[in-house]
């Protein structure tokens, strides 16, 4: 492995501490007692000095004669510490060791522990005036500091690739990145809160199936090895779910990974987070109720209010939303009424729309794709887009009051679908059915067409009870709540291309 300059010298001091009997690496526990944040919080001029043991990486430092200044920054923050030759070595033969491992062998990056007390510089800074200092850990590749001129930033580490790559930097160097990621923490816990204060089980299915089913996607595939057989990541966790509430549970909700072998871009990654929940004697106007209810109290437990903005636009989470049916919004958008046409001339209406047409789809895709087109991206506050057509909806309970439509709802927000709900199909003749129909359209060549479960079909044929369920996209939830337009900002780690071996 080549190593740069900085990177050789790093290596150098790291031996050097070594033969000086310092253990760059220690592993004995270091007994930190307070926080950057909170020390700076709780600070009285005029109380006693507050005696604190810190620890953290070096950030930046200020070496004047036998005093310096340093940067410490712990997990919540940043604080200044006060260093002096004669407080950490008091003893003549030490200050030699001070001058060559503070001044020489130390560097911006490496972690350390500081004892001593709090007060307030001249400046009006409140410092730690450090006591003790100790090694932790050697950094031996130097941070992409950020550097500022006169406000303005340069030397920025802020190219994409590697900022999504070598995560870890990013939330060292970029201000507001971890606090993106704390905000997602937020957003779930609220979630979940509600879900449990409302009385809904937590519950864990399979990842690894047999048969990927409960939405329309491309599966990843893999092999047990053991039972020499395929199974496929699961592209969602609905079937599984409601066998839960076949089997007597009144309200059960997941949030956990799905695996879609699609593409990517902005607003997809093939792993994702999603919450599905379940609940017995509910349809989808009650969820529609429950949802808005849920997004406003989480909008306002992650930023203080309902409004976000996302780019240009400001989102409103306040509930209620505009409700407004599929071919309803198609043709308002596009003076296309859909409703009674046949298939072919659908496919007229979506060539004429922009949409490129194949011979696998049906009228559900081709509606589908004349409203991706023209419609979704024109849906900034939140909106239920209801009553889809069956074909689209190969798992709902069909429309009580509307024939060939069915009790489904998606929610738009920023012109994205953040949430998909029915009233579940209970009627196990009629699921049957739907899927032959997805299994003719796989005939067709629609890669993305459900697979039959006899299982499931067995479970419904024991009696499943009305049932509401609705599937939210965490990772979209969260960029809607930091104001993020890319799904890669809210992902630790988003999937990448391996890095060239150049």
């Amino acid at each position: 492995m080549e190593l740069s300059d900085q990177e050789q010298f790093r290596r150098e001091s790291l031996k050097e501490l070594r033969a000086m009997g310092i253990d760059p690496y220690p592993a004995a526990m270091y007994p930190t007692n307070a926080f950057a944040t909170e020390i700076k919080e709780n600070f009285k001029d005029d109380a006693e000095p507050r005696q604190v043991c810190v620890a953290g990486r070096m950030m930046s430092r200020r070496i004047m004669g036998k005093a310096s200044f340093i940067e410490l920054m712990d997990s919540t923050g940043r604080i200044q510490v006060y260093i002096t030759r004669d407080d950490i070595c008091p003893d003549e033969e030490d200050k030699e060791m001070y001058n060559k491992v503070f001044k020489k062998l130390l560097d911006i990056g490496d972690f350390i522990g500081i004892e001593g007390f709090v007060f307030r510089t001249q400046m009006g800074e409140i410092t730690i005036h450090a006591k003790k200092l100790t090694v932790l850990s050697k950094s031996l590749r130097p941070l992409p500091i950020v550097k500022y001129k006169d406000g303005v930033a340069y030397d920025k580490f802020d190219d994409p690739d590697l900022r999504y790559r070598q995560r870890y930097v990013d939330l060292v160097v970029n201000e507001g990145v971890k606090e993106t990621f704390l905000k997602r923490t937020k957003v779930i816990r609220t979630l979940r809160s509600v879900l449990d204060e409302a009385g809904y089980t937590e519950v864990e299915t399979p990842i690894l199936q047999s048969i990927p089913g409960g939405a329309s996607a491309r599966p990843f595939i893999t092999h047990h090895n053991t039972l020499d057989i395929d199974l496929y990541c699961r592209i969602a966790t609905e079937l599984y779910l409601k066998r839960l509430i076949v089997g007597g549970f009144e309200g059960v909700y997941e949030i956990g990974k799905n695996f879609r072998n699609e593409g990517m871009d902005r607003t997809h990654n093939p792993e994702f987070t999603c919450m599905e929940l379940y609940v017995a004697y509910k349809d989808y106007n009650w969820m529609m109720d429950f949802t808005e209810k849920l997004l406003e109290k989480i909008a306002i437990e992650t930023n203080g209010t309902t409004k976000v903005m996302v780019g240009d636009n400001e989102v409103d989470f306040k509930a209620p939303y505009r409700r407004l049916p599929i071919l309803e919004a198609i043709k308002e958008k596009t003076g296309y009424d859909l409703e009674g046409m046949s298939e072919d001339e659908m496919r007229e209406v979506a060539r004429k729309c922009g949409v490129e047409v194949t011979p696998s789809m049906g009228k559900g895709k081709l509606i589908d794709e004349i409203f991706g087109e023209t419609c979704e991206g024109t849906f900034i506050q939140p909106t239920f887009i209801t009553d889809y057509p069956v074909e689209m909806s190969p798992l709902t309970k069909m429309h009580r009051s509307k024939p060939g439509l069915t009790e489904r709802f998606e929610l738009m927000v920023n012109g994205k679908e953040l949430a998909n709900a029915y009233s579940e199909l209970n009627d196990p003749i009629d699921q049957y059915e739907r899927f032959q129909d997805q299994l003719r359209l796989s005939q067709k060549g629609d890669d993305e067409a459900m697979f039959i479960d006899q299982d499931f079909v067995r479970a419904l044929e024991y009696g499943m009870p009305p049932t509401s369920g609705i599937g939210i996209g965490i990772d979209r939830l969260v960029m809607l709540m930091t104001g993020q337009q890319a799904i890669q900002e809210v992902l630790f780690f988003p999937q990448m291309k391996p890095e060239s071996k150049d």
